[in-house]
């Protein structure tokens, strides 16, 4: 008896033990990609970025911002890593700035995840028909009722399908927001674009409270990217025109920690781990009151084996006096 109750005492430990443990499972956690960031002041010594090449209007001033396009007619600037990103899950942040002194302005940046890199089109002055994933910042409204601009938008290319560009792309969005205020911003602005393979690709702004993030889109059915793809920035103005500057990227590697019980190292993760969901967080209340629960459980458990021992301890004792 005393021992049946001592086991089910340590079953129920165990128990108790592995769900705090399973509750540790899932962190998501991130490795820098010094390969795809950039900061001040972004140029060596011999005036050229390590990890960036950059070409056609771009100017860049090495205590501020690298500024694709001036606030003038006619300009195409671009700047596109030199190394493909090959980590598998991955986020993107970046500080930027839309700004001029026109009423009438235009016509936006993209931000490309793609196969292609450096070539200039009439895309947000980059190539059309591109292969992989591009993030368009458009700032002039052509053709597109009913949606207010700056228009922030997802299209995913596959090499052979043309932007939509007399529609602001409608033919071709795969999710955006409209986000005003983007442009001439008080506080800093950013975006922060975040993949997991095969399920998750999600945006997020800065654009109304420094250090608060607004949910542009997301979906849990992204698309797949090309194994090689460059990471790269383009703008244009035409007729109208405004500064469109990059100030910082951050790019980072992300990968699904083990639990404490798994020896897994993380340095192994270069690669991406397969993306798991992060625990959904419980009640405060409810957690701690089902915890002194399970601990009440357990002493209730480790009384009744101790009683049951006894028991049959005394009625040992008695028979061999018999």
């Amino acid at each position: 008896m005393w021992l049946k109750s001592l086991v089910s005492a340590l079953g129920l430990a165990a128990l108790v033990q592995g769900q705090i443990t399973s509750e540790n499972d899932g962190e998501i956690r991130s490795i820098a990609l010094r390969t795809h960031s950039l900061k001040q002041p972004y140029l060596d010594s011999d005036m050229q970025s390590r990890w960036y090449d950059f070409g056609g209007d771009t100017i860049i001033r090495t205590d501020s911002h690298i500024r694709l396009t001036s606030d003038r007619q006619s300009q195409v600037g671009w700047l596109f890593s030199r190394v493909p990103l090959t980590a598998t899950n991955w986020e993107i942040e970046v500080e930027f700035k839309i700004s001029g002194k026109g009423h009438l302005y235009g016509d936006g940046f993209a931000f490309w995840v793609t196969k292609d890199r450096g070539q200039v089109g009439p895309v947000f002055g980059g190539v059309d028909r591109f292969d992989g994933l591009g993030i368009f910042f458009d700032t002039y409204k052509n053709n597109r009722p009913g949606v207010v601009f700056p228009y922030v938008m997802a299209m995913v290319g596959d090499g052979e399908t043309p932007y939509d560009k007399a529609n602001d792309g409608k033919a071709n969005e795969l999710a955006g927001c409209s986000a005003r205020g983007l442009r001439n911003p008080t506080i800093p602005t950013k975006f922060k674009l975040t993949y997991f393979q095969d399920k998750l690709l999600k945006l997020e702004l800065q654009y109304k409270t420094e250090g608060s993030w607004q949910l542009c889109f997301e979906t849990r059915d992204p698309p797949s990217l090309p194994s090689v793809s460059y990471l790269g920035f383009t703008a244009e103005t035409g007729e109208l025109h405004d500064n469109h500057d990059i100030i910082s990227i951050q790019a980072r590697n992300l990968y699904t920690a083990p639990g404490k019980n798994k020896g897994s190292s993380p340095s192994s993760s270069t690669s991406g781990y397969n993306y798991r969901k992060a625990p959904k967080p419980q009640k405060e209340g409810g957690s701690w009151i089902w915890f002194f629960a399970k601990i009440i459980l357990f002493f209730l458990a480790i009384g009744g084996a101790y009683v049951g021992f006894t028991a049959w301890r005394t009625k040992k004792d008695m028979s061999h006096r018999f």
